[in-house]
């Protein structure tokens, strides 16, 4: 009977080696997909690129380990056999052990019903893409897969603030020997002794192979992110770690990106919805008020010229506007985060209308502020009643964990569904008096 014989390489690759070659045209083929947007990209428009990306090689018959079962799923449509030159079976590991371990940390907080079949899941698996969405606890589960496997390991995230406020969750946790937790930013020493080794994909990815070789597990919070040919130059450099994780609140619909991320980290299993979350009031309910903001016929007529990137340069420098932005903002009670995308021309705009408001405290926060800072800005918010934050998308936009956020205005459009959906998740974590966030969404009719 026709068959592939899958062969380990390592903790990234096996072989698929099929016992007719027909079948690795087949194969070739069932992992072939269009990378998103491709139609755009200047290789394609010159006609030397058709757009494809091809997971399987058919030169060398390698694969992605974390797609296994999407072959096993291949062979099984066609009735051909599979037949492994290694254990690929996966860990007992019962309910019962997963609780027992949980109470044996002495956790300050008792872990959710999902967050443990999450971490039952995981270590079954041995890897996984567990896709669970803001505020369901992420970094407990990565707090316990941590603990439980007690290796090198390194955890990536997207930004410094993540850094350090994961640290500051495992501190919250209950981890008493913080010195074993190194962080890892601009210009920080990379080698450590330490266990844990928390750190930006950007601080890392120029590292050498000879520096991942320690870590028996990897760890990738916002796993979202790693579709970036860096972070996959992170991931596929951890031959040696067996142990591998990425913890998401969103994926981009994307099939390519899906399976990549699948290839490097393991199957998705989704641990939890936003709706169960909000129906067993894990977070805050959502309103969503859309405001559309029309202009003078004249001023359509003239954005009819404009280029995208034009007509964003209008909108964030329009005077008017902005002036709008800062009524709405001044007009909310509660804590309010402002998003914009421009930090120049938009966010220190934003930021001077708004920094001399009596009794109403004004931070700004972009790229170039401290992590430090960030993270004592958090902390601050979290005590106040009537603070503004005007935050850059790219700083505040994923994974910061500010429960005390009442509204949230997109002071600028944005494209990315990935983006839209995480900076959403910023105000739906609970707090002490809030029972509703409310998303001000606005958007600009320059139709003509």
């Amino acid at each position: 009977m026709e068959r592939i014989v899958i062969k380990k390489l390592n903790e990234v690759y096996v072989q698929a080696i099929p016992t007719e070659s027909h079948i690795a045209y087949e194969l070739n083929d069932y992992f072939k997909f269009k990378v998103p947007n491709y139609q755009f990209h200047p290789k394609y428009k010159a006609r030397i690129w058709s757009g494809d990306i091809f997971l399987y090689s058919m030169l060398t018959k390698q694969i992605y380990t974390g797609l296994t079962p999407q072959i096993e799923q291949f062979a099984k449509e066609r009735d051909y056999e599979i037949e492994y030159e290694y254990d690929n079976s996966s860990e007992n590991f019962s309910l019962v052990e997963a609780k027992q371990f949980a109470d044996s940390l002495g956790l300050k907080i008792e872990p959710r019903d999902y967050q443990l079949d999450a971490f039952v899941y995981a270590v079954r698996n041995r890897r996984a893409l567990l896709l669970s969405p803001t505020a369901s606890g992420k970094s407990l589960i990565i707090y316990m897969l941590t603990r439980f496997y007690n290796l090198p390991t390194l955890i990536i995230v997207p930004t410094i603030t993540l850094v350090h406020q994961l640290y500051s969750d495992f501190i919250d946790y209950g981890y008493a020997t913080p010195n074993l937790i190194h962080k890892i930013t601009g210009g920080v020493e990379k080698e450590t002794d330490a266990l844990i080794t928390i750190s930006t994909w950007q601080s890392i990815y120029k590292l050498k192979k000879d520096y991942f070789q320690k870590f028996g597990l990897v760890i990738g919070d916002e796993a979202h992110l790693f579709k970036a040919q860096s972070l996959v130059a992170i991931l596929t450099k951890l031959t040696q770690c067996k142990y591998r994780f990425g913890l998401t609140g969103t994926l981009d619909g994307s099939l390519t990106n899906k399976l990549v991320l699948e290839g490097l980290f393991g199957r998705v299993k989704k641990v939890i919805s936003t709706t169960e979350l909000i129906q067993q009031k894990h977070i805050s309910n959502l309103t969503i008020k859309s405001i559309v903001l029309n202009y003078p016929d004249s001023v359509c007529n003239d954005a009819k010229k404009y280029t995208y990137v034009e007509e964003m340069d209008f909108l964030v420098r329009n005077e008017l506007r902005n002036k709008f932005i800062k009524n709405l903002a001044l007009s909310l009670k509660g804590n309010t985060l402002i998003l914009y995308q421009y930090v120049e021309k938009h966010g220190e705009v934003l930021y001077k209308l708004l920094e001399n408001t009596p009794d109403r405290p004004v931070f700004f926060v972009h790229g170039g502020v401290d992590g430090e800072e960030r993270n004592e800005i958090r902390a601050i918010v979290e005590k106040e009643k009537n603070a503004i934050i005007v935050a850059s998308y790219g700083t505040m936009s994923t994974g910061i964990n500010i429960k005390n956020l009442h509204n949230l205005i997109f002071a600028s459009p944005s494209k990315s569904i990935v983006r839209i959906l995480q900076s959403i998740g910023r105000a739906l974590r609970q707090a002490e008096q809030k029972e509703v966030a409310t998303l001000f969404d606005i958007a600009d009719n320059l139709s003509y």
